[in-house]
């Protein structure tokens, strides 16, 4: 049987396959190899289904097949169930028998260490051989919940009925898989896909995200994210989902420590891999949730009102959105509001016009952050509030908190809600107080976004106005400065050669021998040695601040060069390298980073030697333009001193975007690739910014 005779395409063989092989299926209902042919049968899949196993003529009422080369005709996908040191040998039948895709149930593969990431290597080689896509190794499986096709052991498709609806879910979790199914059923949430990728030997998180926005059934997509494999291939399918309108949702727990290692810089240990995760996925327009359940009780939020272009929170109070909170308990408005502003939202009270428009309705309201009607307002009432509620331009989205009667009067508690004029302009979110399935059920029918808990009701809020990011534009080529080393680490002369080429200002050095130290720099001055094995001279006691003389340059340089051969004898010395003193209103860092996830960083934060004390940074995609380098000056609350904080002197921010867009150039280097660099301190004056310490690694 030749692989011809299937006509389906790649994504329809992933994700909907009209016929299937089991390989590995058991006639022991109890064991999990059982699962899928139950699954499937019990959930009304109507496409072929062929279970293989050579020990046996019948499984579970269903003919079995000793082989899929015995099969009476083709198939889209197989789901392997077998021990791992027999997978490789049953490809090339998969290949035989028609299938476009193979999901691999079975362990022992990439996840076990050395070996198992050889025999995981050689099973993608013979499948790329031979035509085939894989999905997993070590892959729970997946399933299509309009047609039941359940190609998955996970216990989750045990439940009599499935729900089905418009979200899709990718996975690296295969256990999360199935709680989150779980979870979101229990609120009313169906799914359309559900995939679990396994160890994304071949097939990738971003291939599965390409595919579903092409699916019909499909209007929002969730990831459950362990790490970021094969990013540009997201980053494109993401970029599909974003033209195509289909909101990408993401949770993503742990931290990856790859090459963290072998950061020589603040840079690195300031903003490891997660941070540059998070850069990535706000430039791509995904919507990271920081609580578990909001992942899915967001989805009518995404899929019902467009979400705005990426603003900061740049002002004294650093809101981002006002959020009108209107609400029948107050004690349940209060913990909600108190969340809002852990997230970064205001609450905003209503102003007096509208306050006495609404009098003229019967209806009195007072000028505060949360509108009370516990006591006040009929259905009737509210529902006239909500409808003007959600056309006043004083605010950007409206919450209501439902209290007690969400769980006793469901159909009371909710009316004015479902039945209220709601424009497609303003979001309109709901947190019950109570626990109230009925409530939560009657929402989600009406498209509603409701929400359990006030911590995933403003983590949801917080997200959705963050902003939609934009990627990395790809710059223009750079070329390398001549006479500069292309590999191995630059010294702090070199590195500064090399920013100044970029376009940033840097401090005028000069470079002298250990036993010449003439030169035309005016004292005082700052004198260090100058070596590229020296990442962090000032704890070596390499570094001299305010030198007075000749005499005292020379004192300083013995001083020095003693300090480097006792503590780091082996380090390479150019020699002294002598700056002017430099004044500055505050001492930024900035920094570079190749990420071994997703590529290009680019760093601005607090500086200094206690740089990575303070989380206080912005981290982007680059290269970046001077518009978004504005963005990350926003965001570093250490600038509020140069940006008009209590009268203080005002800083010049325009320079220090220029100067933050040139470093990030580093991004668009010909033939040679930087993988981490920084500039700690970058001093910012009244009249510009200056560069007076850097380092350079390049691969």
């Amino acid at each position: 049987m030749s692989a011809s005779s299937s006509s389906s395409s790649f994504a329809e063989a992933l994700l909907s396959p009209r016929a299937v092989a089991l390989v590995g299926a058991s006639g022991d209902a109890r064991k999990n190899t059982a699962r899928p042919l139950r699954f499937m049968r019990k959930h009304g899949y109507s496409g072929a289904l062929y279970p293989i196993n050579p020990a046996r003529a019948e499984i579970l009422g269903e003919r079995a097949y000793p082989s899929l080369l015995d099969l009476p005709g083709p198939v889209d996908h197989v789901f392997v169930m077998i021990p791992g040191s027999e997978v490789e040998a049953v490809l090339p039948a998969c290949a035989q028998a028609g299938a476009k895709v193979v999901t691999v149930y079975s362990d022992g593969f990439g996840e076990t260490g050395p070996e198992g990431q050889a025999r995981q290597a050689a099973l993608v080689a013979l499948a790329r051989e031979l035509g085939l896509r894989l999905l997993g190794p070590n892959s729970i499986g997946l399933a299509d919940l309009h047609t039941g096709g359940i190609l998955s052991v996970n216990a989750a498709f045990e439940a009599d009925t499935l729900l089905s609806g418009d979200i899709s879910m990718v996975s690296q979790s295969g256990s999360m898989m199935g709680s989150l199914l779980s979870r979101a059923a229990a609120r009313g949430f169906g799914f359309a896909k559900s995939v679990s990728v396994g160890n994304e030997s071949d097939i990738s998180v971003g291939e599965v995200v390409d595919a579903l926005v092409d699916d019909p059934h499909t209007k929002v997509i969730l990831l459950f994210l362990e790490t970021l494999r094969d990013a540009p291939t997201l980053a494109r399918a993401l970029s599909r989902a974003r033209v195509q309108g289909k909101p990408v949702v993401a949770y993503k727990l742990g931290r990856s420590e790859q090459g963290d290692a072998l950061a020589q810089s603040h840079t690195g240990a300031m903003a490891g891999n997660d941070a540059a995760v998070d850069a990535f996925l706000t430039a791509h327009g995904v919507m990271r949730v920081r609580h578990l359940e909001t992942l899915f009780e967001i989805a009518p939020l995404a899929s019902r009102y467009r979400r705005p272009l990426r603003v900061c929170a740049a002002e004294p109070d650093g809101a981002v959105a006002r959020v009108a909170v209107i609400t029948t308990t107050g004690g349940g408005a209060a913990t909600v509001v108190d969340n809002l502003g852990l997230h970064g939202l205001a609450a905003v009270a209503p102003p007096t016009d509208f306050v006495q428009m609404i009098a003229q309705s019967g209806l009195v309201i007072r000028e505060t952050p949360v509108i009370d009607l516990t006591l006040a307002a009929s259905s009737a009432q509210y529902k006239l509030l909500l409808e003007h509620l959600l056309r006043a331009d004083w605010c950007d989205a409206v919450l209501s908190v439902v209290g007690s009667s969400a769980q006793f009067h469901p159909d009371l508690a909710v009316k004015p809600l479902l039945e209220a004029d709601k424009p497609q302009g303003k979001p309109l979110a709901v947190f019950l107080a109570p626990e109230s399935p009925e409530s939560l059920t009657l929402l989600r029918a009406g498209g509603i976004a409701a929400f359990r808990t006030p911590e995933a009701c403003a983590d949801a809020l917080s997200v959705f106005f963050a902003g939609a990011g934009q990627p990395p534009e790809t710059g223009a080529s750079v070329a390398w400065p001549a006479g500069l080393p292309q590999h191995g680490m630059l010294s702090e002369y070199e590195s500064g050669t090399l920013f100044r080429s970029l376009g940033v200002p840097v401090a005028a050095g000069q470079l002298l021998a250990p036993d010449a130290l003439h030169h035309t720099v005016p004292y005082p001055l700052v004198a260090k040695v100058c070596s590229p094995d020296l990442a962090h001279k000032t704890g070596l006691g390499a570094v001299r601040v305010g030198v007075a003389d000749e005499q005292a340059l020379k004192i300083a340089s013995l001083q020095m060069l003693e300090a480097v051969r006792r503590h780091a004898p082996t380090a390479r010395i150019d020699g002294i390298l002598v700056q002017p003193m430099e004044s500055r209103l505050i001492e930024l860092i900035l920094g570079y980073r190749h990420d071994p996830l997703v590529g290009a960083t680019v760093l601005l934060g607090a500086g200094g030697i206690t740089a990575e004390l303070s989380p206080d940074f912005a981290l982007r995609l680059a290269p970046v333009s001077v518009e978004q380098a504005h963005e990350m000056i926003l965001e570093v609350r250490q600038t509020r001193l140069i940006r008009g904080f209590r009268g203080l002197p005002e800083g010049d921010c325009d320079g220090l975007a220029r100067a933050i867009a040139a470093f990030s150039t580093l991004a668009c280097l010909e033939s040679v690739r930087v993988e981490e660099a920084e500039i700690n301190p970058l001093f910012v004056r009244a009249d510009g910014v200056v560069a007076v310490d850097g380092l350079v690694r390049l691969a």
